[in-house]
């Protein structure tokens, strides 16, 4: 089964059935499946064949969703970048993933030197202002449609996908059509009670994986999919009753931005049925509020990473009773809880979490990590995924999480690895060494604190610190907060301890050192 199969199946059964919409623009399932196409054949022509990677670094619209479609349709593999990384991520996935064509928006000034490092690939500019030598996009939808190559059974691989890790350095996750497929198609309606008959809001990027999650629910079903093209509280409002939304993925940090909004006219929401909830702990008196404001909508929450797929969910009767679980595991997902040995762990105590769902790249868990066959190994074993996540269970096979074994920060449903966000410290010159933890946020979640420990000699500001980090990282990724300090806390054998660096933090954040650097 591949994405591009199920959509044209869509299509032929629902040909004048809205598919897409995005602001003005009402696409049919008809003139989407024949744009998509037209953009292959288009891309054919220029070479790009199966197995070839293509990355695209665009912002929310139909192109986006044209060009992941006209991919996979050759066979091709999608690395989608949110377009909220800097260029200097965006050529760490360049390097890694090798990619055979580009797509961007404009004149690429903004990623001049990532096409420049990148000259054999092929360039593709969406919107005005094509460069010299770039194709332009619109030129790949009047393409002519040809016939299209026959695809391998084997070629399965759809995405690549990059999550950072403890190292620093992101890693392409590949995720195959059969794991999307097995996931949003059938599993997701299966427990959350959605169909064709829903429409589906994303507010959130399509390159990122809770933004495409809600593509491939509607394209799979043969819903109606709105895309908004950046999130904004009253916007979103106004489309959920414009459209007449009926299922909305959210973060917990959406939900108390748009808590307000709700607030002033519930009416506005009386579409929604279904709420999804994933990212970082939900608050119980959130959810109250919430489910105050709307009492029709059955919410779920569920755990879920880029590598597995969704773990577990919480249906809506066990919001309020199991609130602080992540629910129990999806049925036809295997979970064990291990000690440092490898060893089961009994009821109730702590250990890492691991995941089986069959055979890695044929159901929920990816195929593994792209051109990483060491890392792939240590992750996975005997179809075991190490989450990385320490987790109990109890007696009625609730799962919880009691702390991170990855060193990550949760902020606004994005994960940051704070080796990432260490290494962009330490490239400035005036910081010696840093280290990075997670603290809490009224709005997010969670919030990034740095503690920069200065070269002897110098004294860098939080603002020139932010500044740097701002040139290689992404913004959600910079910290909130930087507290310079002499010296970081060490142990004997010189490893930081942020434990107690998490015990400074909360007191200095009660006081004038905490002001947010800008």
């Amino acid at each position: 089964m591949r994405l591009e199969h199920v959509l044209h199946a869509q299509a032929v059964r629902y040909p004048e059935k809205i598919a897409l919409v995005c602001e003005n623009e009402r696409v049919t399932y008809r003139d989407l499946d024949r744009t998509i196409l037209r953009v292959a054949s288009g891309l054919r022509k220029r070479g790009l064949g199966a197995g070839d990677r293509i990355v695209v670094f665009l912002s929310n619209g139909v192109e986006i969703i044209e060009l992941f479609y006209a991919a996979f349709a050759l066979g091709a593999i999608v690395v989608p970048v949110t377009t909220r990384l800097t260029p200097h991520e965006l050529q760490h996935i360049c390097e890694d993933s090798q990619p055979f064509a580009i797509a961007f928006e404009g004149s690429g000034d903004a990623i001049r030197d990532v096409l420049s490092a990148n000259p054999g690939a092929v360039r593709i500019a969406v919107g005005g202002g094509a460069p010299e030598g770039a194709v332009a996009y619109d030129d790949l939808r009047r393409a002519a449609i040809a016939p299209l190559p026959a695809l391998s059974i084997d070629s399965d691989d759809a995405l690549i996908m990059y999550t950072s890790g403890t190292t620093g350095k992101p890693k392409g996750a590949i995720i195959t059509h059969a794991n999307i497929i097995t996931q949003h198609c059938f599993i997701n309606a299966v427990e959350w009670g959605i169909s064709r008959d829903d429409h589906y809001l994303v507010t959130t990027p399509l390159a990122h994986r809770t933004g495409f999650a809600r593509l491939a629910n509607s394209m799979t079903l043969g819903g109606t999919l709105v895309v908004m093209k950046k999130f904004d509280p009253r916007q979103t409002v106004d489309t959920i009753a414009r459209e007449q939304i009926t299922v909305l993925g959210m973060v917990p940090t959406v939900c108390r931005m748009l808590l307000p909004e709700i607030k002033a006219d519930p009416s506005k929401c009386a579409s929604l049925r279904r709420i999804v909830v994933t990212g970082e702990a939900f608050p119980v008196e959130l959810k109250r509020q919430f489910l105050a404001l709307l009492p029709n909508v059955r919410l779920v929450s569920f755990f879920a990473m880029t590598e597995v797929g969704g773990v577990t969910s919480l249906s809506h009767e066990e919001q309020f009773d199991h609130a602080a679980s992540i629910g129990r595991p999806t049925p036809g997902v295997e979970v064990r809880i291990v000690d440092d040995a490898g060893n089961t762990v009994k009821t109730g105590e702590a250990g890492e979490l691991l995941v089986r769902v069959g055979q890695p790249g044929r159901y929920a868990v990816m195929r593994g990590y792209y051109n990483r066959p060491e890392d792939t190994a240590k992750a996975i074993e005997d179809g075991w995924i190490r989450t990385g996540d320490v987790a109990k269970a109890d007696d009625d096979g609730y799962l919880y999480i009691v702390d991170r074994k990855k060193d990550m920060v949760l902020s606004g449903g994005f994960n940051i690895y704070t080796k990432e966000v260490e290494q962009a410290l330490i490239a400035n010159p005036d910081v010696a060494d840093a280290a990075v933890i997670g603290v809490p946020d009224a709005i997010y979640g969670e919030a990034v604190a740095a503690f920069v420990e200065p070269v002897a000699g110098h004294r860098p500001t939080p603002e020139s610190v932010v500044e740097q980090v701002r040139t290689l990282v992404a913004g959600y990724k910079k910290p909130k907060y930087v507290f310079v300090v002499d010296e970081l806390p060490r142990n004997s054998l010189g490893k930081v301890l942020k434990t107690r660096l998490r015990e400074r933090a909360e007191s200095l954040i009660a006081g004038e050192a905490a002001t947010p650097a800008r």
